[in-house]
């Protein structure tokens, strides 16, 4: 099974993917940017993400996106892909999977995850020194989230697979990581509801 995993920037994927790593370790889990930042290393001699996206000419970064996409569709087993739904670009926002990526990725699933506004303020604070964040007003981040919900339909439709909605706004934490382990524990389910079709065909 490959799963699309979204969420805004800093609102947990990475914790997220962790518990589901140690939840069901033979999983696969690849960051997208990662692997076209590879994919860039090994064929343009490029060394990191800011120098792939200033040096590579439009058309040569969309080849990378779509070579990433390839080979990530080969991966055996089931493949979880860390990506984004949406950039934030000025003043609006970019698709992060547009058709000529999705029908390439293929996948069974995309998983989005949605959170209240001052819930990602919060862990975006503990990131401060380690990541270079664009201060966001929680209106800010609603209208980054909406714009994620829909552009994640528009690549299910186009890709032609189901979206799971994980909205956590209403749902505090009582304890810290508890969305993550929570959000872990479904997509977990939902690989092994797979397998356990799978066995029956």
């Amino acid at each position: 099974m490959k799963i699309v995993l979204i969420a805004v920037p800093g609102a947990g994927k990475s914790t997220t993917l962790k518990y589901v790593k140690e939840m069901l370790p033979d999983v696969t889990i690849v960051n997208y940017g990662d692997y076209m930042l590879e994919v860039a290393r090994r064929n343009y001699g490029i060394t990191n993400r800011d120098e792939m996206r200033k040096k590579l000419p439009v058309d040569e970064y969309r080849k990378v996106q779509e070579i990433a996409a390839e080979e990530i569709a080969k991966l055996p087993g089931d493949v979880i892909i860390d990506t984004h739904a949406s950039i934030k670009v000025q003043g609006g926002f970019y698709p992060g999977l547009p058709d000529r990526i999705i029908t390439k990725l293929r996948p069974d699933a995309i998983v989005l995850m949605e959170f209240n506004p001052l819930d990602i303020l919060e862990r975006r604070a503990k990131d401060v020194g380690l990541r270079d964040r664009e201060n966001e007003t929680p209106d800010d981040i609603e209208l980054h989230q909406m714009a994620n919900r829909y552009y994640a339909f528009a690549a299910a439709n186009a890709g032609e697979c189901s979206v799971y909605i994980l909205d956590f706004r209403k749902k505090p934490q009582t304890r810290p990581f508890e969305h993550a382990e929570e959000a872990a524990r479904f997509i977990v389910n939902l690989i092994l509801r797979d397998r356990e079709a799978r066995k029956r065909l």
